[in-house]
């Protein structure tokens, strides 16, 4: 398995009277190519975890291997595995500082110390692929974008690294619906089109759905389901224990099974759900509008 954490548990100022553990006990596996969300309250530990995933943390007890390698090593493959794994925090505009947008995503290739035609390959790359084109915005300010366009740099600055894993830390926080959407296309393109192995955070049941290969749960430090979205939506007393909700479209076709109407309420669209709807009524002898 490309990532995986084996028992991980992580315990936040141990030894002092503010200790409190975060993670108990946490074992997984994310695997190669896959779009896996992980989700849970404020408090779930679901941001400690993706934190442990490029070595920002390190587990008070248990490991964590990516492609083979415990990032807790100190030799030279342990940092190169750190490498693999880009991360971008919430609310990542805040990360911003450089005086223009080519200079801020151009900064972990410089890093990298890398040739200039390479780094400047990279930043176009980048750029390009989240549609901000290179020419208009290389030397705007990135603090004179709207909060898409600066989310949008903040993640080619990490895609200018070409990481082979990529996590996102709540990536549509505080965006208009507009920009969501368009960040979520981007996202999807990415795992389509790059077939890059992407780990999400998100509390928003919707996007997780209808984004998502596999899903986590979590709650109190612990995983409670990892399962395909077929199977973790219907987990019903997990999702209560840990607090959220199941996805709108999965409640409504949830409701009309209960009310007797013959339908499958495993769809995460509000288009597969008008056609389950629609192939539910016919099958009953209804029509439909």
């Amino acid at each position: 398995m490309p990532i995986e954490l084996k028992n991980v548990t992580y315990t936040y100022m141990t030894g002092t009277p503010f200790e409190r553990t975060a993670l108990r006990d946490v074992s997984l596996k994310i695997a190669d190519g896959s779009l896996t969300a992980i989700a849970g309250h404020t408090g779930s530990g679901k941001s400690t975890l993706v934190q442990h995933l490029n070595g920002l943390l390190h587990p008070t007890k248990g490991e964590v291997l990516v492609d083979g390698v415990s990032l807790a090593g100190k030799k030279k493959e342990a940092g190169l595995a750190r490498r693999k794994v880009g991360m971008v925090f919430q609310y990542p505009e805040q990360q911003l500082f450089e005086e223009t947008v080519a200079a801020d995503i151009a900064f972990g290739p410089k890093n990298l110390e890398l040739s200039e035609d390479e780094i400047n390959r990279r930043v176009r790359s980048a750029m390009e692929f989240v549609q901000l084109d290179y020419e208009t915005y290389k030397d705007v300010s990135p603090f004179r974008l709207s909060g898409g366009q600066m989310r949008r740099v903040a993640i080619a600055g990490v895609l200018a690294l070409e990481p082979k894993y990529l996590v996102l830390d709540e990536p549509t926080a505080g965006l208009d619906p507009q920009a969501r959407e368009e960040l979520l296309r981007r996202i999807a393109e990415l795992h389509r089109k790059k077939k890059l192995t992407i780990i999400f955070v998100s509390h928003n049941m919707e996007d997780i759905a209808r984004m998502a290969e596999r899903v986590v749960f979590m709650h109190d430090g612990r995983v409670l389901v990892d399962a395909p979205p077929s199977e973790a939506f219907f987990a019903n007393e997990e999702i209560e224990e840990a607090g959220l909700a199941v996805p709108p479209t999965v409640a409504l076709l949830s409701r009309l099974q209960e009310n007797g109407l013959p339908v499958e309420a495993d769809a995460f669209t509000v288009e597969e759900t008008v056609k389950r709807i629609s192939r539910a009524v016919r099958k009953k002898g209804g029509t439909t509008c």
